[in-house]
């Protein structure tokens, strides 16, 4: 039998519903690897909260350097909107909902906390901050 266009059309779709789903890239692997590393640091811990990562988005820090103060100095009160940086440079929303690679990639992510948390806290974020600021932009 001849295969026409037609049949590799058929051929595609059916061997398309037969393959497994690709999942999308998640956060929850970035999540995962966070409630690791704060078991490790505190047995007690028992999840992230998006209250407190959202008390760590909107507090204002004297720690850190004057010029930050918070997260919402560059990244807006609103998680869903663009930001910007002191330099003018635009910085994509913080919301998963507007932005959802946003927490996918452990090693952009490890990148930005180290940057801005030394610049809003003066010190590193702890895993549990991480993930608790992360949970906070999933429900954004």
């Amino acid at each position: 039998m001849k295969l026409t266009r037609h049949h590799g059309v058929w051929l595609i779709a059916a061997a398309c519903a037969l393959a497994p789903v690709a999942s999308a890239e998640s956060p929850k692997p970035l999540l995962d690897f966070y409630a690791s590393q704060a078991k490790d640091s505190d047995p007690a811990f028992s999840g992230f909260s998006a209250e407190r990562g959202e008390h760590l988005f909107r507090t204002h820090f004297s720690s850190g350097k004057p010029d930050t103060p918070s997260c919402t100095t560059c990244h807006t009160t609103d998680p869903k909107k663009t930001g910007q940086t002191r330099a003018g440079k635009d910085i994509e929303p913080m919301a998963a909902s507007a932005n959802p690679k946003r927490y996918t990639d452990r090693a952009k992510a490890e990148k930005w906390f180290g940057r801005n948390c030394n610049n809003v806290l003066g010190r590193e974020c702890t895993a549990t901050e991480k993930g608790d600021f992360i949970t906070f932009m999933l429900s954004q």
